[in-house]
This record gives structure tokens, C-alpha cells and sequence, in this order.
């Protein structure tokens, strides 16, 4: 893959042990070096060397000659730090048949250039079918190595296409056909020059592709009657294909890497909704829980007023659970003032509860959504009159909440609203059937609060959530809480 070079105290030294990207090894600094030369000068005659200073002397040509040095040691260290091994192209894929093409091909590849190789060699260059059996087989078998370990490869397929060149021009058949490159050998190196821009990393592809050059320009001067410009076509066609497969895999890692933080985004996206709701239930909850405390205080304050005969001690009892119960209502308004936010100004009016479901279902027919609410208000405020405020609180928010994911996700559809009570658990239920008309752009943004906070309010409360597809593209949600 990339080199991923880091600086550490002047010199780059990384390792990396995912497939395909590149082992660094020590590289000289010449600013170091130089530095280190000038000093070692200053400490020895008390003054800057001449030579050292001077642009024509003895250290100006040291310090070409070390840079020329330092140039030829990375040139070769590019040709000869491969990629780590890793898995050939496509092995991500899904299907089985995906994974193999790789190989089909290159399989391919090989079975026809081989026997090619051998013919053409043999028959129009009249070269000795053993010296053609042996080059047509250093040409084209290490292309099946190429597919995990292209570098490899390169270091027989190109000394073996030398070879062949060489071998070609000592012969007496050259005249009027390809050189130094044969036909075969061009097809063969395009295709390993594909599996190593798959691979390798952006100096090791400008490293061979410098080689390919120098080769191709010696043959040239080596014999410019002989030469018919197939080296110029090779070293055309290679560049290409490296630049096209290095780019093709850099946009590749791009997507990969942006596809990981899509992922890793969703699931923040998913904690902080899911905090948030906690957040807001919590807010809600402060004022049910408020009420009852408020109401503990005022009675423990007034039962000395309202009580005859009481003892001082069972006053002093009294004044101890007041003051806890207003000392609490403080801890409790503390942690509303952190919960709060700028938007949550109007949770501070009365909390609902499922006796006013009816001006829910009126709200939500206004919207375009055909509410069916089988119970009356008095039934309903009957049956629900004795619900612990914090149940009824929830169930209500998970009927509206459900309420508004029909008017977002199924505009114009029927629904209908349930409300049964137990001697143990309260049953909430909201199925509606499928839209009748499109979606309105503006509401398929939703925030994905709706089934989260559902789902936190009955956990809350110990229940559980039924939430799913029903009937034909309709959609169900029921909910089951306990009363106690």
C-alpha cells in the first residue's frame, strides 16, 4: 500500500505489519550529517573548515557525493523492500467466483503466453527450444506469484525479458521482427505492471518504471538497426497501467477509510441520540418526581398544624423529613440545570398524560392522518385515572411519538390507538395501515429519536416494546408496561 512516513528524531523508521504497506528501513539525514561535519571542524581548529565552506571545495563535492550516494541507496531500496504479502485483488469480495477471477485470469494469461512464447522464440527468431522453454517459463509462470507478491515476481520477469533481449540480439533472426521486447513479452509485463500499482508502494512503481526506461534506452543504443521502437510501445503501455492502478487503489483506500468513518460516525450519531433521550425522559420525569416530593414536604411542615397531641419528638420526626425532602428537591433541580438545554424551555409546562389522548388524535387528523380512537374521554379518563403518573407519562409519550412517525413515514394513512389496563400492566398499542401519498421531502430527515426513546421509556418503567411491519406496508407499535 502507501508509505506512511513519519519523522522520529531525524531519521524515518516504521513498520507496519498490515498487508501491504511498505517496511521502511533507516534512511541517512544529510542535513544532520552535514551539521555534524561542520562541527566536528569547529572543534578541532576553533573556526569553520574552509573546505567545508567553500561552495568548490573538497566538502561541497563530499557532500554531492553523499547525497548521490544516499540517492542510489533509496533507489534501491525501493526496488528491493517489497510490500508485505498480503491477500490478491478481490479477495473481499463476496461471492466465490469474484474471489477466484483474479487468479482465471492470470491462469489465463500464462497458459497462452507460455506455449506462445516457446513458438514464436523457436520459429521466427530460431532461438533453441531449450533456452526458449526456459525464458518463455522465467516470462510468464511468476505472474501467478505476482498476485500476492508482485515485486517479486518483477525481479524474474524483467531479468529474464533482459536475457531474452540479449540472447535475441546474439542471434542471426533479429531482422525485420520486434526488439528488444517481443509482443509476448510487452502483453506479460502490462499485466505485471497492473498487479503492482495494486500493490506496491508510489516509490518502488517510479523505481521500476525508471529501470523499464534505462533498459529500454540501452537496448536502444545498443543497436539502433536491430530496434524498432517496441520498447518506447512497453514503456508507454507500463506507465499507464501504474498510473491507472495506483490511482484506482488510492481512491479504492479512500472509500475504505470514509466508509469506516461512516461507521464509526453512525454509532456516535447513535450513542448521542440515545444519551439525549435519556437526558430528555429524565427532565420529564423531574417533574413527576417533584410533584410527589413537594408533596411530602408540605405535609411533614403542617402536620403539627393539623395533628392534635403530638409529642416534641414526633414533631422533631416530622421536621427531619421535611427538611430531607426539600434538600432533595434541591440535589434534584442541580441535576435539571445540567440536563437542560437552550431548546428545553417548554418541558417546563405540565407534563400530558393518556387522558388527553383524544386531543392527540385531533392534532394528528389535523396533519392529514385518520386517527381511530375507540374509547370516549370520560372512558378513557376513567380507566386511566389511577395510573402512577410516571406510566402514564410514558405511555403517553409513546403514543405520540408513534403518531408522529406515521405522519412522517405514512402521510395520509389510517391509524388507530389502543389503550387497555390490567390489574398488573398497562397496554398501549398504534398500528397504522400504508401511506396513501408520498412522503413529504421536509419529513424523511427524521432525527431517529422515535423507537430509541420509545424503547428507553419502557425500559425505564420495566416494560417492553413490540415495534415492526403490520399487515400490508403497515406498521405496529405496543407497547406493555407494569404499574408497579
Amino acid at each position: 500500500m502507501n508509505d506512511a512516513q513519519e519523522p522520529a528524531t531525524g531519521e524515518h523508521d516504521e513498520t507496519s505489519e498490515k498487508p501491504g504497506r511498505r517496511v521502511l528501513r533507516w534512511r541517512p539525514n544529510l542535513r544532520r550529517r552535514r551539521g555534524q561535519r561542520e562541527e566536528d571542524s569547529k572543534a578541532s581548529t576553533g573556526t569553520p573548515s574552509p573546505a567545508a565552506s567553500s561552495p568548490g571545495g573538497e566538502g561541497s563535492s563530499g557532500l554531492r557525493w553523499d547525497a548521490v550516494r544516499d540517492g542510489l541507496r533509496e533507489f534501491g531500496i525501493a526496488l528491493t523492500t517489497p510490500a508485505a504479502a498480503g491477500r490478491p485483488p478481490l479477495a473481499q469480495a463476496e461471492k466465490r467466483w469474484v474471489r477466484a477471477a483474479p487468479y482465471a485470469v492470470v491462469l489465463v494469461f500464462v497458459a497462452s503466453l507460455l506455449p506462445t512464447t516457446v513458438t514464436v522464440l523457436v520459429q521466427d527468431y530460431g532461438m533453441s527450444g531449450g533456452l526458449a522453454g526456459g525464458l518463455a517459463v522465467a516470462q510468464t509462470l511468476p505472474l501467478l506469484l505476482a498476485l500476492t507478491r508482485p515485486l517479486h515476481a518483477w525481479w524474474v520477469i524483467f531479468p529474464a525479458d533482459v536475457v531474452g533481449a540479449l540472447a535475441l540480439y546474439a542471434g542471426k533472426h533479429v531482422d525485420g521482427r520486434s526488439w528488444p521486447w517481443t509482443p509476448m513479452v510487452i502483453v506479460g509485463y502490462v499485466l505485471l505492471m497492473v498487479l503492482l500499482g495494486l500493490r506496491e508502494s508510489r516509490r518502488t512503481l517510479i523505481a521500476v518504471f525508471l529501470v523499464t526506461a534505462a533498459a529500454g534506452v540501452f537496448f536502444e543504443q545498443l543497436s539502433q538497426s536491430y530496434s524498432d521502437g517496441s520498447w518506447v510501445l512497453m514503456l508507454v503501455l507500463a506507465g499507464f497501467a501504474l498510473v491507472v492502478t495506483y490511482t484506482l487503489r488510492l481512491r479504492g483506500e479512500a472509500q475504505a477509510r470514509l466508509a469506516e468513518q461512516e461507521t464509526i460516525s453512525e454509532a456516535e450519531r447513535a450513542k448521542r441520540t440515545l444519551l439525549e433521550e435519556r437526558a430528555r425522559i429524565a427532565r420529564e420525569l423531574h417533574d413527576v418526581v417533584a410533584h410527589h416530593m413537594s408533596v411530602i414536604t408540605v405535609q411533614a411542615d403542617t402536620a403539627k398544624y393539623r395533628l392534635a397531641g403530638l409529642s416534641p419528638e414526633v414533631e422533631n420526626e416530622f421536621g427531619e423529613i421535611a427538611a430531607a425532602a426539600r434538600e432533595s428537591l434541591t440535589e434534584m433541580r442541580r441535576l435539571l440545570k445540567v440536563l437542560r438545554n437552550e431548546e428545553a424551555q417548554a418541558e417546563r409546562t405540565p407534563q400530558p398524560g393518556l387522558a388527553r389522548l383524544g386531543q392527540l388524535a385531533e392534532a394528528t387528523r389535523r396533519a392529514g392522518v385518520e386517527v381511530e380512537l375507540p374509547l370516549g374521554e370520560e372512558e378513557l379518563a376513567a380507566l386511566v385515572g389511577d395510573l402512577p403518573q410516571a406510566v402514564d407519562l410514558s405511555a403517553y409519550r409513546i403514543v405520540q411519538e408513534a403518531l408522529s412517525n406515521v405522519i412522517r413515514h405514512a402521510p395520509g394513512a389510517t391509524a388507530r390507538i389502543d389503550v387497555a389496563v390490567t390489574q398488573d400492566e398497562l397496554r398501549v398499542g398504534v398500528t397504522n395501515g400504508p401511506a396513501r401519498k408520498p412522503p413529504s421531502v421536509l419529513e424523511t430527515s427524521g432525527t431517529g429519536h422515535g423507537l430509541v426513546g420509545m424503547r428507553e421509556r419502557v425500559r425505564l418503567t420495566g416494560g417492553s416494546l413490540d415495534a415492526g411491519p403490520h399487515g400490508d406496508g403497515g406498521f405496529r407499535v405496543a407497547a406493555r408496561i407494569p404499574l408497579s
